[in-house]
């Protein structure tokens, strides 16, 4: 019988083991029937609490979570506290509710688990003693899980500690999800930053220039400025859809080609069906102003941009191609892999000043693909001294949770 129980807890050993030893217990030595759907409620309702903790040890997600946190445990009440009140009480007998704190004070002050006897008055409340555990994230005490009844033997006690490790596990990833959230806000802070100060200065120069000589085009080029800082500095949205960022984009071209005039040339390709894919915000400026460095730099004949974005059947494939000067490709092999971010060394081949924001930039985009959608979709660069730069990026046409602003 230890060894079957034993079976039991690793097969499913991420989620509450000791819960599945207390329920199962004296019932049975097979694998039939009974156990399996046994273990199927005890995930299932595990599943179901999951999400409620993914927010955080808030009081809505505790209230959300509590009852099915006691349906596992089987106790008579189960209440979760933060470190100065209570959050959630599961449980018809609310006449102790008023006491939790109380109960907790000592898990709260010391960290350890400890059981109490609880004084009740009323001889058919079925709630005599409290076992409180703590809950406990990057090893502080941020809360308790306290199970009421009438007794508290080793297998509840057990249960009630390996509960409240998988709520610590859940709380862990929602600051981990919190911590994923303000680093692509920062990341998005630095990217706009990088924008500011090079094409901000350089765009209004070239407006200036026009004031006399062509004042519509000037309204017309102070136009399409003020359509691009909108959109590249709005507040809220981590995503867009492709046809957003690509008009963001010719707008940026149109502002540069003001500014260069025949040096510059764009080819687009792009198929209409992936028009309408969500794609993370501002993922193709960095590329294209990536690209327009270094398709004109230290070079007299025209530089040629391409932009091509296809269906690649649950992916949408999108690459920017410059026939320019081309860069190292361990330089940019070590900037992806994080090596040259923290010094903001860029891995051109020119040693211009511009090639430090490049850099930034597209270590900024291949992180947050990254991030979004896993490694395997992370940029792809294909380049060389005096080769030009191709890089591409795959997005997947659907993922969940990924909606367009």
């Amino acid at each position: 019988m230890d060894v079957l129980l034993a079976v039991i807890g690793t097969l499913v050993l991420t989620w509450v083991p000791a819960v599945l030893w207390w329920r199962f217990r004296g019932r049975g030595g097979d694998l039939g029937g009974p156990v399996r759907r046994a273990t199927f409620e005890t995930l299932h309702t595990a599943s179901r609490a999951a999400p409620a903790l993914r927010a955080g040890l808030t009081e809505q997600g505790a209230q959300k979570a509590a009852r099915h946190l006691r349906a596992l445990l089987g106790s008579a009440a189960l209440a979760i506290t933060d470190g100065e009140r209570l959050l959630a009480w599961d449980g018809a007998h609310e006449h102790h509710a008023g006491e939790v704190l109380g109960h907790t004070e000592s898990t709260l002050g010391n960290g350890r688990t400890h059981v109490q006897d609880v004084g009740c008055d009323l001889l058919d409340c079925p709630i005599r003693r409290v076992v409180v555990v703590p809950l406990t994230t990057d090893e502080r005490v941020v809360g308790t899980l306290a199970a009421y009844g009438d007794e508290v033997p080793a297998g509840l006690l057990r249960a009630a500690e390996e509960v409240a490790q998988w709520v610590d596990a859940q709380l862990e990833l929602a600051d981990l999800d919190r911590s994923r959230t303000l680093l692509m806000e920062a990341e998005m802070r630095a990217l706009r930053a990088q924008i500011s100060p090079h094409f901000i200065y350089n765009s209004l120069t070239t407006i200036a220039s026009f004031v006399r000589s062509d004042p519509e085009r000037a309204r017309e080029l102070l136009l399409e400025f003020a359509g691009f800082t909108r959109y590249s500095f709005r507040r809220h949205g981590d995503f867009t859809t492709l046809a957003e960022e690509l008009r963001s984009i010719d707008r940026y071209l149109l502002l540069q080609r003001a500014r260069f005039g025949e040096r510059l040339r764009v080819t687009l390709r792009i198929a209409p069906e992936v028009l309408p894919v969500a794609v993370p915000f501002l993922c193709l400026q960095p590329l294209v102003e990536n690209a327009v460095r270094h398709g004109l730099q230290d070079r007299a004949a025209p530089g040629v941009i391409t932009i091509v974005a296809e269906d690649a059947g649950s992916d949408c494939v999108i690459s920017v191609e410059d026939d320019g000067i081309g860069m190292d490709p361990d330089g940019v092999r070590r900037l992806l892999a994080g090596a040259d971010r923290a010094s903001g060394e860029a891995p051109h081949s020119g040693g211009h000043g511009d090639g430090e924001a490049a850099g930034i930039g597209l270590a900024n985009v291949d992180d947050r693909l990254r991030q979004v959608y896993g490694d395997e979709y992370g940029l792809a660069v294909e380049t060389g001294p005096g080769a030009g730069t191709k890089v591409t990026l795959r997005v997947p046409k659907y993922r969940p949770g990924v909606t367009a602003s």
